[in-house]
């Protein structure tokens, strides 16, 4: 196949959730078919590292575009205009003209098989009316994170503006569903939900993988009472579980494990974070070269997440590393875990608190949630099976739109068919 990749918001580095599974799935792909990348990137990422990590593509393209971030002038003006189109904030300001005309000329040239947009926010970038085929990856139910915020918003003000933004990004977020050829979600739940959203599209579900190589236990010797968290801290879900377990939790913990520590890991951290964590003793170390030794050296890892969508790869590399983790509904959403065997689920601060304490003071259960977590990612999870997944459903989407237009392959057998 041919196949054109869209995405906004950069790739590399590989440094959250999204931009590792887009990176392992190009990846993959890009071993048996013809990919072309066409993405942006901003003042933080290296486009040139991109080309470098998959010297398979055939052409990688990156337009500098910084995405404005919550709280800067940038965001504010895009929020104002934003008002007055149907597009949420967050798809206003991943409109990128100069990666919509790239897109349209590859298009019309006729020499892609099938599109995939990478993430919603890429969708304003792609046409979703044409012979070309179009394949949404959805990594997370988006509107879902937008009512999630809403929710667990104090302010009124602030919850009243993202009510609005919410219901604006469902309302596209269905649009974009049902104008794709396929929407492919990240797990058997958000693809329910997503169904739900837009009930004559055609979803599909892949699972997530995790690199059991690279995240494999090491043997090191764990600090007695030590935590660990890791995600991209500027991630606002990522803050929110931080500030909600050192306010909520931590303190309960505390009074049972008075010597507990907590190390959080991740990029980017706010300035009132670390205030926060200061205050709270807790250490937050900022971008990391290599989260593994953080990972290694806690006899617990913790996810609680009350914000979110689709799945957490953080939790499948912590088991892959046969580490006992506590998380919420929210954190493990998606993953096919059953608390008890694989991990804990507790949602409530002091019942948190309480599956925290009681894996600190037994060793033995750690032990055996980690070799089951372990057991369960190499057998069932890895980046290669999830990618085999995800060809069969773009194979799928170009077949369908061969049927339904009657058109065929052109080049004969044999034949590059270039998209250069």
């Amino acid at each position: 196949m041919r196949i054109l990749w869209v995405k906004v918001g950069g790739l590399w580095p590989p440094d959250r959730g999204g931009r590792l599974r887009s990176y392992h799935m190009i990846s993959e792909l890009s071993r048996r078919h013809r990919v072309v990348v066409l993405t942006t990137h901003g003042a933080e990422d290296d486009p040139d590292g991109l080309w470098n990590a998959m010297p398979e593509c055939e052409r990688i393209v990156s337009h500098p575009h910084d995405l404005p971030k919550q709280g800067s002038a940038g965001f504010a003006l895009a929020l104002a205009r934003s008002w007055l189109s149907p597009l949420p904030v967050d798809l206003w300001k991943a409109q990128v003209r100069v990666l919509r005309q790239d897109v349209q000329r590859l298009i019309d040239s006729g020499r892609v098989d099938v599109c995939v947009a990478d993430f919603l926010a890429a969708m304003p970038n792609v046409p979703m009316k044409g012979a070309t085929p179009l394949v949404l990856f959805e990594h997370n139910v988006e509107h879902l994170i937008w009512k999630r915020l809403a929710i667990t918003e104090p302010r009124r003000w602030r919850r009243a503006l993202l009510e609005v933004e919410w219901r604006k990004m469902q309302r596209w977020e269905a649009r974009a569903c049902a104008g794709a050829a396929l929407t492919v979600a990240v797990s058997e739940p958000d693809r329910e939900l997503v169904a739900a959203l837009a009930p004559q599209a055609p979803i599909r579900a892949i699972p997530t993988g995790v690199d059991t190589t690279y995240f494999a236990p090491t043997g090191m010797p764990e600090e007695p009472a030590r935590l660990v968290f890791t995600g991209s801290m500027d991630w606002y879900p990522n803050e929110d579980a931080i500030v909600y377990f050192l306010d909520a939790i931590l303190p309960a913990i505390r009074r049972e494990v008075p010597e507990v520590s907590l190390t959080v890991v991740g990029r980017n951290p706010a300035a009132g974070l670390r205030a926060m964590a200061e205050q709270a003793g807790v250490t937050v170390t900022g971008t990391v070269d290599d989260v593994r030794p953080y990972v290694s050296g806690a006899p617990v890892y913790v996810v609680p997440l009350r914000v979110g969508g689709g799945t957490r790869l953080k939790i499948f590399e912590a088991l892959a590393m046969g580490k006992a983790v506590v998380s919420t509904s929210v954190g493990a959403e998606g993953l096919p875990l059953i608390s008890g065997d694989h991990f804990v689920r507790a949602d409530e601060p002091a019942e948190f608190a309480r599956a925290v304490v009681k894996l600190l003071r037994d060793p033995d259960r750690r032990r055996r949630l980690g070799v089951a977590g372990r057991r369960l990612v190499e057998a069932r999870y890895s980046w290669a099976h999830a990618a085999r997944e995800f060809e069969m459903h773009l194979e799928e989407a170009t077949s369908t739109n061969r049927n339904r237009t009657g058109e065929r392959e052109t080049h004969p057998a044999g034949s590059q068919g270039g998209m250069s």
